[in-house]
């Protein structure tokens, strides 16, 4: 890609997002969600359209991109969580992410094994894996929408917060195990490691800096050192900080990214939202481009690919596999039937997904381009169904519950 050409891309993707500047408040309101429109922009700049992004751009430029979106939004997401809420509520997020993800995963298992008979066990579980984590950039629009009651939105932050972090070590596990060349035993022993450093580093990582980050910024800002401007940098320097040292030191960055927001939001509690504004503005610009990019560099190019088993199991994937273990995880409890089919249905799959399927990929396991493609449909079709439902959804549970 020449000079002149890298120009002329940057002109239009700043002219797009000017624009979009003037109608995001109507696009909100409406029942088209924002990554649906960024997708088809996408389609229509790249090789099926217009032709204006290069067809040299490939999926594995999407990874910095959705990884410093995800780090961005998960941070912040997890800034602005009502402590208070997730403490009288915890068994909201801890039953669907100590029963409701593995549950998902074991169900997408078993129909993957039954559905595609062109994939190995394991790779079977891979797939399974990469679409049991949820998208928080997808689940915004949920929410953060008041209408929806507070402890079925804090419990859908918290999980789509930490679900995709626990699946990488799982992901890593099976990938370890599938491209072992020694016993299985050894591949098993290395992942059971990998999982564990994962966690324990990630959450180390992120609380850790998220700690001495707001020390620091209420020291800086007692002795009057705090610049209006550069303060608006501070979250999001944290924030892409923890990301990249947890990954740097083999941990989970969506961990640290996460954990680390949970502490900031509580340590700088008065102040959450001025200080977290900038870094959200920042991730909603870079969750557009990568969704561009993902409509030109992918979407454009495998549209007319996807059989009719693929797109089967993409709609059972969005339903039954994450619905079936959702609702079951709250046996005996008293979550109401209706906030159970709630958070059951709200379990987009978008950027973490993606992210995973480049990590296969480069893994270069013999079923890796079906499942790329397995996963992409289940992405593009969870980005129409949710994307139109949310709001009319989120509408009636507000009806259904006008104190909430």
């Amino acid at each position: 890609m020449n000079l002149e050409h890298v120009y002329a891309v940057m002109s239009v993707l700043a002219g797009i997002v000017f624009l979009y500047t003037l109608v995001a408040k109507r696009i909100e309101n409406s029942v088209i969600s924002g990554p649906i429109v960024y997708v088809g922009l996408g389609l229509l700049l790249g090789e099926k359209g217009f032709g204006i992004i290069s067809g040299s751009i490939e999926g594995n430029d999407l990874r910095p991109f959705a990884d410093l979106t995800l780090a961005l939004i998960l941070f912040s997401d997890a800034a602005h969580s009502n402590l208070r809420v997730l403490k009288e509520k915890a068994i909201y997020p801890a039953r669907m992410l100590l029963l409701g993800l593995p549950g998902a995963i074991i169900v997408g298992f078993l129909l993957a094994v039954v559905i595609f008979d062109v994939l190995s066990v394991i790779e079977a579980a891979i797939l399974a894996t990469m679409l049991a984590a949820t998208d928080a950039a997808l689940g915004k629009a949920v929410i953060s929408n008041p209408k929806v009651p507070a402890p079925v939105r804090e419990g859908l932050n918290v999980e789509s917060g930490l679900n995709d972090g626990l699946c990488v070590p799982i992901l890593l596990l099976l990938i370890s195990i599938a491209t072992s060349s020694a016993d299985t035993e050894i591949g098993v022993s290395h992942g059971i490691m990998v999982f564990a450093e994962e966690l324990g580093i990630g959450m180390l990582v992120g609380l850790s800096l998220a700690y001495v980050g707001a020390k620091l910024l209420y020291w800086s800002a007692k002795i009057a050192w705090l610049s209006e401007v550069w303060g608006q940098l501070t979250v999001g320097a944290i924030a892409l900080c923890s990301f990249g040292l947890a990954q740097t030191l083999h941990g989970s960055g969506y961990i640290a990214a996460f954990t680390g927001g949970l502490l900031f939001g509580h340590l700088v509690s008065r102040h959450t939202h001025r200080l977290v504004l900038a870094t959200e503005s920042i991730a909603e610009l870079l969750a557009m481009l990568t969704w561009i990019l993902f409509g030109a560099a992918v979407v454009g190019r495998i549209l007319g690919l996807f059989s009719a088993n693929m797109v089967v199991y993409s709609l059972l994937s969005l339903s039954v596999v994450r619905m079936l273990p959702i609702y079951l995880s709250f046996s005996k409890t008293d979550v109401p039937a209706k906030h159970r089919l709630f958070m059951g249905w709200f379990g987009p799959r978008g950027l973490a997904s993606i992210v995973f399927t480049i990590i296969v990929l480069d893994a270069e396991l013999p079923g890796a381009k079906f499942i790329a493609l397995a996963v992409t449909c289940t992405v593009i079709l969870s980005l129409i169904l949710h994307g139109v439902s949310a709001r009319f959804l989120a509408e009636r549970m507000g009806k259904d519950e006008p104190d909430s």
